[in-house]
């Protein structure tokens, strides 16, 4: 075949008889910086050897080059791909909530804002290293339990100006070691659940919701960890019982309002009919000993005046005396 090639197949060819097996070729005077065209009555795989031999080590050196750069660009590949799924694990760690807007700063950290979004769930994907929450302005009704688990970072929620009428017992389990400020203003809550409060020593807003006052909130209040500050928020806007007068009242400034006192006495008129019963009980159960024993003494005393005289008159006192 023919063949094209720098000064090195010459060089190649012009050595036959280092290698007069290899080679077999018409020799050509070369200008300075011209081409040569070499006839080569070789193969294919003769001109391989004679690379690998070393004729040509340049020659050698760049397919060894070309290797390395065939299995340099796998290794690149993997190396790409094991890049990018890190990036892909960190990007779904930290990035924002989506079509939520996220803002981040060296004193207040990340902030995730889903304000006037109309949403009806809490978004699963805010990102764990956020330290403020803005979800105010939508339609959430209900807060699920675990809702904010994995926010370890949080310290201010804003729930305001909701439908939200329930909170599920630990609504909010996990902040309560981080979280400093609640809002729960201008939403739809009636019954205070202590339970959905778990662990929260947080300041908390509660103000403009539709408490409903009575005995259980009276006994919820004591079992909660909020600052008492945030407790003076609950404005009763129903009551139970009604005649008390709490409405449009802050519960928490009214100590003297007992909204378990109808409980209270309920409870005292069950305790004295549940003791006059187990009086009476009592009573039934002495007349019925007192008369039953009688009876038995009637029949002894029968049975000792059927005996002889004198025997009945010794045993008739000592039974007489047993009895009194």
């Amino acid at each position: 075949m023919r063949m094209r090639h720098s000064h090195c197949l010459l060089s190649v060819i012009t050595q036959a008889k280092v290698h007069p097996h290899i080679c077999a070729s018409r020799k050509s005077r070369v200008a300075k910086g011209s081409t040569v065209t070499v006839e080569v009555d070789v193969s294919f795989s003769s001109f391989v050897q004679v690379v690998l031999l070393g004729a040509c080590p340049h020659v050698k050196m760049s397919l060894l080059a070309d290797w390395l750069l065939r299995h340099s660009v796998v290794m690149c590949l993997l190396l790409h791909s094991l890049v990018l799924m890190t990036f892909c694990f960190n990007h779904a760690a930290t990035s924002c909530s989506k079509n939520c807007y996220c803002s981040e700063s060296e004193n207040s950290g990340k902030t995730v804002r889903c304000s006037n979004l109309q949403l009806t769930e809490i978004p699963q994907d805010i990102p764990n290293d956020t330290r403020r929450v803005y979800l105010d302005f939508n339609l959430l009704t209900t807060i699920p339990a675990n809702a904010f688990v994995g926010l370890s970072h949080l310290v201010e929620l804003d729930l305001s100006h909701n439908e939200l009428s329930q909170l599920e017992p630990g609504a909010f389990r996990g902040l309560g070691s981080s979280l400093q400020f609640l809002d729960l203003s201008s939403n739809k809550l009636v019954h205070f659940n202590p339970d959905s409060f778990e662990g929260l020593r947080a300041r908390a807003n509660l103000t403009n919701n539709p408490w409903h006052c009575d005995c259980n909130l009276q006994m919820a209040l004591p079992r909660v960890d909020l600052e008492p500050v945030s407790l003076a928020g609950i404005v009763c806007q129903t009551s139970d019982p009604e005649q008390i007068g709490v409405q449009g009242l802050a519960f928490l400034l009214s100590p003297e309002i007992d909204l378990c006192v109808v409980m209270k006495r309920t409870t005292d008129v069950a305790m004295l009919v549940v003791m006059f019963g187990w009086f009476t009980m009592v009573i039934s159960y002495l007349v019925y000993y007192v008369r039953a024993n009688q009876e038995d003494a009637r029949r002894h005393l029968e049975y000792l005046k059927s005996l002889p005289s004198r025997q009945g008159k010794s045993e008739e006192s000592s039974t007489i005396s047993t009895v009194v």
